[in-house]
């Protein structure tokens, strides 16, 4: 089956969360996490000004679907219960012949250790393995970044690559670990998932 595209429904119903598309509304909840060095630390954004926020809202986090490669699409995490912004996750579509992408996540410190960021990446593999076709989801993360190497393995990615000081990061060098899932282990993982063709 090859990708054509993917247009969710919102929201994106968990155990217990909201996946969303982000709006005006949220740009006070995502300045409280997206402004913090801590936050950005190894992630590939330095802490963001309510400016930026609000040129992000209007352009990048503004998709809702995915029609191409090339394309991603950014959600935020809310907890049903109190209707808080906990952190967003994000499906990049690289590629439609190669039938690949990529998930990535930011939490707010508030809202870790609870599971949510793990809860909120699995539907992201859901939608891009059994609505977009996906063959292939990877997620690349800094080396010294272990809660997210950690929300990776229970995922079920497995490690692929590590590579050592392969990019100048925040004015040092950074090692790379790459994680990656194909279609048939994400299917054997989670088995109440319709297999796709």
């Amino acid at each position: 089956m090859s990708p054509t595209e993917l247009r969710p429904t919102y929201p994106i119903t968990t155990e217990r969360l909201l996946l969303r598309p982000l709006t005006e509304a949220d740009a006070e909840a995502l300045l409280a996490y997206r402004s913090r060095p801590d936050v950005c630390r190894y992630v590939p954004f330095e802490p963001m000004t309510p400016e930026v926020i609000t040129e992000r809202l209007a352009t990048h986090w503004a998709t809702t679907a995915l029609t191409d490669e090339g394309q991603s699409l950014t959600l935020g995490i809310e907890v049903a219960a109190t209707g808080q912004l906990a952190g967003d996750v994000i499906l990049f579509w690289h590629s439609r012949q190669h039938r690949g992408g990529e998930i990535g996540y930011v939490l707010h410190p508030d809202h870790a250790g609870q599971g949510y960021a793990t809860e909120a990446a699995q539907a992201m593999l859901k939608l891009g393995f059994e609505d977009l076709g996906l063959h292939r989801i990877i997620g690349r993360i800094d080396e010294r970044n272990e809660p997210s190497a950690r929300v990776l393995r229970r995922l079920g990615l497995r490690q692929e690559a590590r590579l050592v000081h392969n990019e100048l990061f925040k004015g040092e060098w950074s090692t790379e670990i790459d994680f990656a899932m194909l279609s048939e282990e994400y299917f054997a993982k989670y088995p109440g998932s319709p297999q796709s063709a």
